[in-house]
């Protein structure tokens, strides 16, 4: 019998079967599996052996300075700034602004340091229009067109570059491998390589990668793990603002968010994304409220909207954008069970504006508020913040970084705050905003009657 000379791969993990299966058995995505030709072993760099095992208390290092560019949304979300020989991994739908805020990066840096931008897609042609719209003097950054990886590693002997971005990663293939450009196989094994260059030689090494209609970074699983850092630009095209997003990250904070907005002339940071957020919150409007949110290391506050009407189908319906759909089904269980308000004809839709993702508990009491407010048609003072998590008793339960929550509301112009009675921890003074501790859901209840009261009187 024939050795076979093929075999199929799944590109979400990387799990590789004799035949074609339809879900794979490893990771249970369907309809992954790719066909690619058996690699022969000769293919393969041989090294020679260079290991050496080190006692860990002998090994020492020196903090080496950061990179900084010039954007302190970027720097953030990397930890401070770009570390010699990383290498960092950028995804997003295309059209989003990744090529664009890379080019932006190049010339901040490129006074001090030599660059050479690698495109597998696009003209020397295109990338200078684009150039002469988002740069406004004129730098010194070298443009490689190239998708071999054999030829860009030894253009990149040559030129001896200090940062190297590759557009894109999917488009870059190795001679030593017979699979297509963008293969499992392929991307695989140039990230090896890519990865190879930024530590042997000390260079940083950007990646920009593609997504799939999922949003997660087309190609093998693996990629994510080779890399160091992996960044997610997010945002709708339709509209200008964007967020930079790290979701894994070896020299720094993961979940840490850059704020960005599109404009003719690139990309422009919002160092207080708190107030561009808030800026178009609607006024005297039921079914809104304010709460703050830890993203990455800084606290953000955020608008949630909530809408409760009278259903016309037979079931009604449950939608959620930014938000945990499971858990907005759960606060509207906890409602219905400790409130006593029955939501079984009511549609119910949440949502956090200006394209932001909440991923913590500490928005559902804010979710609750918004959400009773919709109910009753009961507004939320503007100047009122939630802080908080609900447990399926309705109390309300502590969170982390309560202070910094606090003081970014303070900051913002808050005149009130409510936050769960947390007996394990003394919340620091506050001068000139009032602090309301509350045990349970029903102290919301409350709060709005007592609005309500108000201002029929």
């Amino acid at each position: 019998m024939a050795k076979s000379t093929t075999k199929f791969v799944c590109r979400e993990c990387g799990f590789e079967s004799s035949k074609w299966m339809g879900r794979c058995p490893n990771c249970d995505s369907w309809n992954s599996f790719e066909e690619e030709a058996i690699e022969s072993s000769k293919n393969f760099r041989k090294t020679k052996d260079r290991s050496q095992i080190y006692l860990l208390e002998d090994v020492t290092f020196s903090e080496e300075e950061r990179i900084r560019t010039g954007i302190e949304e970027f720097d953030r979300v990397l930890g401070g700034g770009i570390v010699k020989g990383s290498l960092v991994l950028i995804g997003g739908d295309p059209g989003i602004g990744k090529s664009t805020l890379l080019l932006q990066v190049a010339g901040n840096i490129s006074d001090s340091r030599k660059v050479l931008y690698v495109s597998g897609e696009e003209s020397v042609q295109q990338i200078k229009l684009r150039a002469d719209r988002i740069l406004k003097e004129k730098q010194r950054i070298y443009l490689l067109c190239e998708t071999n990886i054999e030829e860009i590693e030894r253009k990149i002997d040559e030129n001896k570059p200090d940062f190297v971005i590759i557009d894109s990663i999917q488009t870059i293939y190795t001679e030593e491998s017979e699979t297509i450009p963008g293969s499992v196989s392929q991307i695989r094994q140039v990230t090896q390589k890519l990865m190879e260059i930024a530590k042997q030689k000390d260079i940083s090494i950007f990646l920009i990668g593609h997504v799939t209609k999922e949003g997660a970074i087309a190609g093998p699983k693996v990629l994510e793990h080779m890399v160091d850092t992996v960044l997610y630009f997010e945002g709708d095209r339709t509209q200008s603002f964007r967020i930079l997003r790290a979701v894994k990250n070896r020299f720094g904070a993961t979940h840490e968010i850059g704020v960005f907005d599109m404009e003719e002339d690139g990309l422009c940071e919002i160092s207080n994304p708190s107030e561009f957020i808030l800026s178009n919150k609607p006024k005297d409007v039921s079914g809104t409220a304010v709460v703050s949110s830890i993203q990455g290391t800084r606290p953000i506050l955020m608008e949630v909207q909530s809408l409760i009407c009278k259903t016309t189908f037979g079931v009604p319906r449950r939608m959620a954008t930014g938000f945990d759909y499971n858990r907005f089904i759960l606060l509207l269980a906890v409602i219905e069970k400790r409130l006593g308000i029955n939501l079984s004809q009511f549609d119910a839709y949440v949502n956090v504006a200006g394209g932001m993702k909440i991923q913590e508990p500490a928005a559902d009491l804010g979710i609750i508020a918004s959400s009773l407010s919709g109910y009753f048609n009961i507004p939320i003072p503007e100047d009122v913040c939630f802080i908080g998590e609900v447990g399926l008793t309705g109390e309300v339960r502590g969170v982390s970084n309560i202070d910094k929550r606090i003081g970014e509301a303070q900051k913002m112009g808050f005149s009130q705050v409510f936050i769960p009675e947390m007996k394990t921890k003394e919340i620091k003074k506050f001068g000139n905003i009032k602090v309301t501790k509350i045990k349970d859901i029903k102290d919301i209840m409350d709060f709005l009657r007592e609005r309500e009261q108000k201002a029929s009187s």
